[in-house]
């Protein structure tokens, strides 16, 4: 059944932010000048990972009370939606605000999305643990974590994306997808490499979307047959299986890499498996890449996430490097760069839900 819940979600109003608001291209810009028009009511914004929640409040005053706990993945399969719950509440009394004044709430989270009566339920594979299995490790048998319809029963407005849309959104606002003169690029995309694989793509001037929200799983792309790579999903051999920063750790402990900082410093320190271990999961990242150049014809891909981020400098020019000079027609002129908004472009990607 499709619901004007439901409607609005998948089709949101394309809602602008105003001229008063600084972009990118003011030096100031941070998210401690971040504020709402005056007079308009507060709102909460959530990013949602599989490794952790985070809620702040935003109004004419900025941006504050912001709150952070490891996702809860334990308990009844509504337990992500309470705890996002009580977490707005706690940042909103942070902020010295009464829960109640808080008009909407934007979600920026994980998926794929499931769709029950028009409304987001999410079968994540990193927070449900019913879709792999108990070779996953995760303390719970969900298919889905229950997600928008409790809120909606708390606060009047809720906008659920998913983060790959949220951070699009607002690399396109304020970061790296923005041309000269400050104007959100029409083809292209945000990829996050962090606890998963996600992106969020534009293409001729138009988020994409999908028939549930899902536009853009792209890590979930089957590139390998290799029987040791176990996603969340259940999927064996996908992009974020192999490559994830929980995939590192599951791949190469036993080659006594225990987790991927580890990999990362001892391919720093000169160890040449490590490296080639390195240019391996970069073969596959870069890989996918391609595929979405080739796809979608786009002008310029941010990339940002934890895995990637601390490791740019070392990642970046080998990422260039497997998708420079694959069929040019399709590949010259695509940039690839790091995201403007840096480790806050989660922040970032659920705040631009709601201003």
């Amino acid at each position: 059944m499709i619901t004007a819940a439901h409607e609005a979600r998948v089709h949101p109003r394309n809602e602008r932010l105003p001229t008063q608001y600084p972009t990118m291209t003011d030096s100031t810009f941070s998210m401690d000048n971040f504020r709402l028009p005056a007079g308009t009511a507060p709102a909460a914004s959530v990013d949602i990972g599989g490794t952790k929640v985070a809620v702040c409040v935003v109004d004419a005053q900025g941006v504050r009370g912001r709150l952070a706990e490891p996702t809860a993945v334990a308990g009844a399969p509504d337990a992500l939606a309470q705890q996002i719950i009580r977490l707005i509440g706690a940042s909103a009394r942070a902020a010295g605000l009464a829960p109640e004044a808080i008009a909407r709430v934007g979600v920026s989270s994980c998926g794929p999305f499931v769709l029950r009566d028009g409304l987001v339920e999410l079968a994540a594979p990193n927070i449900c643990g019913g879709l792999a299995g108990p070779a996953r490790g995760l303390p719970n048998t969900w298919q889905t974590a229950v997600l928008e319809a409790p809120l909606r029963q708390r606060f009047e407005r809720v906008r659920v994306e998913n983060d790959g849309i949220g951070a699009l959104e607002a690399e396109r606002r304020w970061g790296a997808l923005r041309d000269a003169a400050g104007q959100a690029l029409s083809h292209c995309a945000y990829v996050t490499w962090s606890t998963g694989i996600g992106t969020g793509l534009c293409v001729d001037g138009h988020v994409l979307r999908g028939k549930n929200g899902n536009a853009g799983h792209a890590g979930h792309l089957f590139v390998s047959d290799n029987r040791d790579a176990l996603c969340g999903c259940g999927n064996v051999g996908d992009v974020e299986s192999l490559i994830a920063g929980n995939a590192l750790a599951r791949r190469f402990a036993a080659r006594g890499y225990p987790d991927a900082p580890a990999l990362f410093a001892a391919a720093k320190a000169g160890d040449a498996a490590a490296m080639a271990l390195i240019d391996e999961v970069c073969a596959v990242m870069g890989r996918m890449l391609y595929a979405l150049i080739a796809s979608l014809d786009l002008e310029r891909i941010s990339l940002g996430g934890s895995v990637y981020w601390h490791q740019r400098d070392l990642l970046l020019p080998r990422l260039r490097a497997v998708v420079q000079g694959k069929l040019p027609a399709l590949t010259d002129g695509c940039q690839i760069v790091s995201a403007g908004l840096g480790t806050r472009v989660g922040d970032f990607g659920a705040l631009a839900l709601v201003a």
